[in-house]
């Protein structure tokens, strides 16, 4: 009798605890897994009309895999996993609804291929037209009337029926406005057109008194004299600027800058070609060192917060790897260093 209750308990027990793991499946964790991710050359992903694409080497741009840790197995492996970095949830998207945030992620890489466009063609002495075309809304302030009205990623048009397409002309239209005041905003969300009453409020450590509590970033309308094409697939944000640029560039002058070698890279660009910071300079590494590239450029650290170059030399010394880093501050210096490159000599 007694064994016989004694099966019955021990299935009992075999049974909550099958119940608690498949439960366990199911409960997310509030982090982010980061590791090394791809290594893709550039001239597949660019065409620049009456531009040419042989080379005797590739450009290649850098990505990071980034994944949620959907349960604890997935957090586990990445407490185990080597060059894996782990983030929380809010860490990584703030306050951004997971909506928002593939919006912003968007507007960050088209943004990067714009500037890229721009700084690449103007280093290669072509003409460029740069027009302002609204404002994207890329923060809502908690203490906003806008919060539940406006969204991350909404391109505000109109204020009060007034057409507005740059940051310096809503600034001038808010300067003579007063607290609770209501402006109505126009403005397309997934390309429909919206508008919304919101009252203003006062800001802190701004040029104007009140404003309507939202961060905006000017958006632009790119006139060229040859049509560029970028093809980024699912590639999101805004860090393979600088190679984007590089590659529009090869492609338009005269002799072949990769000389024969493998050329990767990571940065920011703007318009006027100025490299910037990114994130997951050490998993970009380790991805750049597995595929056997040559030279790595990234962002040379500029402020006193910059940390790419310093993480990155480390990284590499770390873990042996003897990739050529070259920081650089300009898509120009970049530019500089190829051409003083000697073409590299093949092996027999």
């Amino acid at each position: 009798m007694n064994t016989f209750f004694s099966k019955i308990k021990t299935k009992k027990v075999l049974g909550t605890i099958t119940i608690l793991i498949l439960i366990s499946f199911f409960i997310p964790t509030p982090y982010y897994l980061f590791q090394p991710g791809s290594v893709e050359e550039l001239a597949s992903k660019v065409t620049v009309e009456g531009g040419e694409k042989k080379s005797d080497g590739n450009l290649y741009l850098t990505t990071v895999l980034s994944m949620k840790a959907s349960n604890i197995y997935y957090l586990a492996y990445g407490l185990l996993a080597p060059h894996t970095d782990m983030r929380s949830i809010v860490e990584v998207k703030g306050d951004f609804t997971d909506k928002e945030y593939d919006r912003m992620l968007e507007h960050m890489m088209t943004s990067s291929q714009q500037n890229a466009l721009v700084a690449g063609l103007r280093a290669a002495g072509e003409e460029v037209q740069v027009k302002p075309n609204g404002l994207f809304v890329s923060t809502v302030l908690g203490t906003s009337d806008a919060k539940g009205k406006i969204e991350v990623g909404d391109i505000i048009r109109k204020v009060d029926g007034e057409p507005i397409n740059q940051m310096e002309d809503f600034l001038a239209f808010l300067g003579d406005k007063k607290a609770e005041e209501k402006v109505t905003l126009t403005f397309t969300r997934d390309g429909v057109e919206k508008s919304a009453d919101i009252a203003l409020i006062p800001l802190q450590n701004s040029e104007n008194k009140v404003g309507v509590g939202i961060v905006l970033e000017d958006q632009f309308l790119i006139e060229t004299a040859r049509s560029v094409k970028i093809n980024a697939a699912d590639i999101g944000g805004p860090s393979a600027g600088l190679m984007f640029s590089l590659e529009v560039y090869n492609q338009l002058k005269i002799g072949d800058l990769t000389k024969g070698y493998e050329i990767a890279g990571t940065g920011t660009i703007d318009m006027v070609g100025n490299v910037g910071q990114i994130g997951g300079i050490r998993e970009k590494i380790t991805a750049v060192d597995k595929a056997g590239i040559d030279v790595f450029f990234c962002p040379a650290d500029v402020h006193i917060t910059d940390t790419n170059e310093k993480d990155v030399l480390d990284e590499a010394k770390k873990n042996g790897y003897e990739v050529k880093i070259v920081p650089v501050k300009t898509i120009q210096e970049a530019i500089n260093y190829l051409k003083e490159l000697p073409p590299k000599q093949s092996v027999a």
